[in-house]
C-alpha cells in the first residue's frame, strides 16, 4: 500500500528520532560497557587505592571493565563536578571521602551539592588516620607531642593534601583540643617527600599512604584517630587516650549522578556489597588498616549527611577559608 506522501514524511521523521535517541540504561542491560570511576586524588592516596581494590573485583562481577581515572584538583571539586555533570546511566562513577563532607561547608562557590546533585550508592571502606611525625621531633607519645607543641607555638608545621582533606580537618580539630599551635603546609602533590626528609614535622596521613613507612621505621607513629585501636598498628594508641572524645575516621565509598535509574543503583551496591564480602578484599583493606563497610544507599547518605555536620562546625570554629 502507498502512503500519502505527508503520512511518509512523518512516519519517516518518528523513526529517526527513534534511532536517533539513546537508550536509557536499565538494570538488565546494565553493564554493556565500560565503567569510569572517578578519583579526586592523585594516584597511590588512600582514596585512589581503594578505589582500585574496588574496581577491580567490580569489574569480574560486572562482566565489564571498571576504570579507575584519576582528576585531581580543587580539593576533589574537580572530579566531583565531573560526576554530576555525567549521563546518569552507572557508567560515571564517584570515588567519594570524608573530603567531599567538608566540602559542602568550606566552599561557599560550589557549582553543586553533594546531597542534593549525588546519588549515595554504597559506603566501602572506613579507617583511622595516624598521628606521625619525623624521627628528628624529640617526642615519642602524644603529651610529649602536646607539651613540645605548646612550649614551641607556631615552629611545627603540618602538612595535608590540601584545604578540606582528612590529614586537615583532623589536624585542625586536635588544635581546637589539645589547645596548640601548629601551622598548615598545604600540597598538591605527594607530601610523603617532604615529610620523611623533615621539611615538615608531623602530619595525619591515611593508614594505606604510611603504614610501610611507619613498619619499615622512617616515620614514628605517634596515636591513630579512631575510637580504638587499629588491628593494623596495635601497639599504636589513640588519641583519644591522650585527647579525650578526640575521634575522626576516614571514609569511602561509591555515588553515581542524582538521576541515575534506582535499579542501576540496587544492581550497583548489591554488586559492590558483593565485592565488600569478599575474604580477598577483607585481607587487603586489613592489609593497610582499614575495614569494608557496605551496607544501603540510605545508610551512606546517613552517612555523609552527618559528616557534612560534624565537619561543619570544625570549618566554623576553626575558620578556615582556603578561598
Amino acid at each position: 500500500m502507498k502512503l500519502p506522501r505527508r503520512e511518509f514524511l512523518y512516519l519517516s521523521a518518528a523513526a529517526s528520532a527513534v534511532i536517533a535517541t539513546p537508550r536509557l540504561a536499565t538494570a538488565d542491560s546494565y553493564a554493556s560497557r565500560p565503567v569510569r570511576l572517578i578519583v579526586g586524588f592523585p594516584a597511590g592516596y588512600a582514596t585512589d587505592i581503594v578505589a582500585r581494590v574496588i574496581a577491580r573485583s567490580l569489574s569480574e562481577r560486572l562482566a565489564q571493565q571498571v576504570f579507575v581515572e584519576n582528576h585531581p584538583g580543587a580539593a576533589t571539586n574537580i572530579a566531583a563536578e565531573e560526576v554530576v555533570k555525567a549521563v546518569p546511566d552507572g557508567y560515571t562513577l564517584l570515588a567519594m571521602t570524608v573530603t567531599n563532607a567538608v566540602n559542602a561547608t568550606l566552599y561557599n562557590n560550589l557549582k553543586f551539592n553533594i546531597v542534593h546533585d549525588l546519588a549515595p550508592v554504597v559506603a566501602t571502606f572506613q579507617s583511622p588516620n595516624v598521628l606521625v611525625v619525623t624521627l628528628t621531633l624529640p617526642v615519642k607519645t602524644v603529651p610529649e607531642f602536646i607539651a613540645y607543641a605548646k612550649a614551641n607555638p607556631g615552629k611545627i608545621n603540618y602538612a595535608s593534601a590540601g584545604y578540606g582533606t582528612a590529614p586537615n580537618m583532623n589536624a585542625e580539630l586536635f588544635k581546637m583540643m589539645a589547645g596548640v599551635d601548629l601551622v598548615h603546609v598545604p600540597y598538591s602533590g605527594s607530601l610523603l617527600p617532604d615529610l620523611l626528609s623533615g621539611q615538615v614535622q608531623c602530619s595525619f596521613v591515611p593508614i594505606p599512604l604510611a603504614i610501610a613507612n611507619i613498619r619499615a621505621g622512617k616515620l614514628r607513629a605517634l596515636a591513630v584517630t579512631s575510637a580504638t585501636r587499629s588491628d593494623a598498628l596495635p601497639d599504636v594508641p589513640a588519641v583519644t587516650e591522650s585527647v579525650p572524645g578526640f575521634e575522626a575516621s576516614i571514609w569511602h565509598g561509591i555515588g553515581a549522578p542524582k538521576k541515575t535509574p534506582v535499579a542501576i543503583i540496587n544492581t550497583l551496591n548489591h554488586q559492590i556489597n558483593s565485592v565488600l564480602a569478599d575474604p580477598k578484599v577483607k585481607e587487603r583493606f586489613a592489609d593497610v588498616g582499614g575495614t569494608p563497610l557496605g551496607g544501603s544507599p540510605a545508610d551512606f547518605q546517613k552517612l555523609i549527611t552527618d559528616e557534612i555536620a560534624k565537619w561543619g562546625k570544625v570549618v566554623r570554629i576553626a575558620n578556615i577559608n582556603p578561598e
